[in-house]
């Protein structure tokens, strides 16, 4: 008798989501990764001004993390989908991989249909899909009545002159977003979901406010997961707690709905701690109860340091969750 698979739906876009299938790809379960559809900064502004279409960076970062390289063609279509150009009047920033995929979607007719064959073309474990197939902004509003628009202004606030500390009390996007029929459907179907620890508002809470997301995720039987980030982030989540960040995600998503928290325990090296603090960014501290049945705390900090490629004019996390140890975390909540 064959055994079905465990459906696991991951939520959230950026570093924190392709580090968590980048390990859940290893395990024999079936993989949707849900992406948010709201990124504006970098290659994703000219995608979305310059060729009319949605955000795809976060769609590639997902596709390279679920490409199955068992040959050498699989192995150098995942660097060359990686690869970023540092020359040319226009192009340095951009990558390979979403530069190829704007060239499909007009070859095809269609973002989807052009996702869809990339995911072939590069033989991508799992299934990717849009939150919304809206074209729309985030919209924030802050502690003192501020407004930034724009996901790539409310990412980096805390480099301009908004006040980077201020707490945000209101996340929209603007025009309004309704779920894809995919993405209600495979969250609908789910045995577990997923939250990732990407940027709490700009990655998280960006899918969940989306029209119909929240609901789908409640009427779901699926166990609800949620990654905490190993570090806070000036201009998002400054001076957070770890109960700060479920306190927010719950605001938008409704109470009791996580049924398991994962935090790191593993203590951060000093001399990242010294670069973060230029930052303003400090580890997030586990204050909640320690008979708290909902929180697990586990050691899972990559000891590798990520390095910045110089035509990258966006800010990148320096440490990230440890792939295998992360995913092998998510399966034992599935036992």
């Amino acid at each position: 008798m064959k055994v079905k698979k465990p459906n696991i739906v991951v939520i959230g876009g950026g570093t924190g989501t392709f580090v968590t299938l980048l390990g859940l790809k290893k395990y024999p379960v079936d993989i949707t990764a849900i992406i948010t559809m709201m990124d504006s900064g970098g290659s994703n502004r000219i995608i979305r001004d310059e060729f009319g279409l949605l955000p795809t960076s976060d769609i590639r970062q997902c596709q390279v993390a679920l490409v199955d390289v068992t040959t050498e063609n699989q192995k150098i279509l995942r660097k060359l989908f990686e690869y970023r150009y540092d020359k040319g009047v226009g192009i340095a920033g951009m990558t390979f991989g979403n530069l190829f995929m704007a060239a499909l979607t007009d070859i095809m007719g269609s973002q989807i249909k052009a996702i869809k064959k990339t995911n072939e073309i590069l033989n991508v474990k799992g299934e990717i899909l849009p939150i919304s197939l809206n074209n729309t902004h985030l919209l924030a509003t802050y502690k003192d009545g501020s407004k930034i628009l724009g996901e790539h202004w409310i990412d980096e606030a805390g480099s301009h002159k908004h006040n980077g500390k201020l707490r945000i009390t209101k996340l929209e996007s603007i025009p309004p977003s309704e779920i894809s029929p995919q993405a209600e459907k495979a969250i609908l179907n789910a045995d577990c979901i997923v939250f990732t620890a990407g940027d709490l508002y700009t990655n998280t809470i960006a899918n969940l406010i989306v029209k119909g997301v929240p609901q789908a995720i409640r009427k779901s039987k699926a166990k609800k997961i949620f990654i905490i980030n190993l570090m806070t982030k000036y201009g998002e989540t400054y001076g957070y707690k770890a109960t700060d960040f479920l306190k927010d995600v719950e605001k938008y998503l409704g109470e009791n709905y996580i049924d398991k928290v994962l935090i790191n325990k593993t203590p951060i090296p000093q001399n990242i701690l010294k670069l973060y603090k230029k930052e303003n960014a400090v580890p997030v501290e586990n204050d909640f109860p320690k008979n708290d049945p909902r929180v697990k705390e586990i050691n899972m900090l990559s000891s590798h340091i990520t390095s910045h490629h110089k035509a990258d004019v966006l800010k990148r996390s320096l440490i990230r969750h440890d792939s295998e140890k992360l995913a092998k975390a998510i399966m034992m909540e599935l036992e």
